[in-house]
């Protein structure tokens, strides 16, 4: 498939009554895409934790204590997407949950995990390797093991999560094997964060000749020590090359706006600009290699 719809999310968190509440809230913007004609749903990084707003105050209230509680949500969480990408045929990148990974002593490791859910009803997943100072150090957020490249029914894609497409090989690798769309969830509770990472994604399809989408987090959740304040702007980002936007923006929301932002990509544009193209940066990161590791 050459051509596709995406919509990516600006996520409004808020606070919750019950989890048929959340269930009504991603059902009807799922429904919305779809019905819209989007193929591949993008939405954000830790949007899972408005789902913490269904415990106590002693709960939600607690960096610590959220993580734990949050993991008897996780199997419904994800069922809920299963259900609406087979329901509505498209891929949904779910965001992404922190889940917790088992041990004989409870749960005494988390990992930031974006889902994919397939019109099939296949799941597959990309957690986050390199963590911010606050998911290191204040959270107890650990860094995944696998950079992971997906075939789909609408082409190859992958998943770089919020801080991960400020790095520039992590996206170079999945793009040498064959990603021609990186899904970027991000959460930012700054302008300056937010900016950084919409910067990383237009560099990074500039430098790999690739679509990159970007989905954020917005609005404020003040009962929430860990997504109490979200800045950010919905994107999709292009080459800066003929026959795409003379800045790379193929769309975006303005700031803070929350909603899904819509961009139809064709894919074999990028097989076109990387042979015919003003520059060549997919073909010459062969080049840099010799100034490498003392090359």
């Amino acid at each position: 498939m050459s051509t596709l719809r995406i919509a990516s999310a600006a996520y409004e968190v808020g606070f919750l009554d019950s989890f048929s509440a959340w269930q009504h809230k991603v059902s009807g913007l799922v429904q919305q895409a779809a019905n819209n004609g989007a193929q591949i749903l993008l939405l954000p990084e830790y949007f899972a934790m408005e789902l913490t707003s269904l415990f106590t105050p002693a709960v939600y209230q607690s960096l610590s204590q959220q993580l734990v509680e949050l993991q008897s949500l996780r199997v419904a969480f994800v069922a809920e997407f299963v259900r609406l990408a087979k329901q509505h045929q498209v891929l949904i990148a779910a965001g992404t949950f922190p889940v917790g990974l088992a041990t004989v002593a409870g749960w005494e490791q988390y990992v930031n995990r974006c889902y994919l859910c397939y019109p099939s009803g296949e799941v597959h997943w990309q957690d986050k390797l390199q963590m911010t100072r606050f998911e290191h150090e204040q959270w107890g957020i650990s860094a995944g093991d696998a950079l992971r490249v997906f075939d789909t029914p609408f082409g190859r894609l992958a998943v770089n999560i919020c801080y991960d497409s400020e790095f520039p090989l992590l996206a170079r690798q999945q793009v040498a094997q064959g990603a021609d769309l990186i899904l970027v969830p991000s959460c930012t509770d700054t302008l300056a964060g937010y900016h950084r990472v919409q910067l990383g994604c237009r560099a990074r399809a500039l430098e790999n000749q690739c679509f990159v989408v970007q989905s954020p987090t917005v609005g404020s959740a003040a009962w929430s020590p860990a997504i109490d304040s979200n800045c950010g702007a919905a994107g999709v980002f292009a080459p800066v090359d003929y026959g795409f936007p003379d800045d790379g923006i193929v769309a975006q929301l303005p700031l803070n706006q929350p909603g899904w932002c819509y961009a139809d990509l064709d894919l074999a544009e990028l097989a076109r600009v990387r042979t015919a193209g003003q520059v060549f940066n997919y073909r010459d990161w062969e080049g840099q290699y010799r100034f490498m590791e003392g090359r």
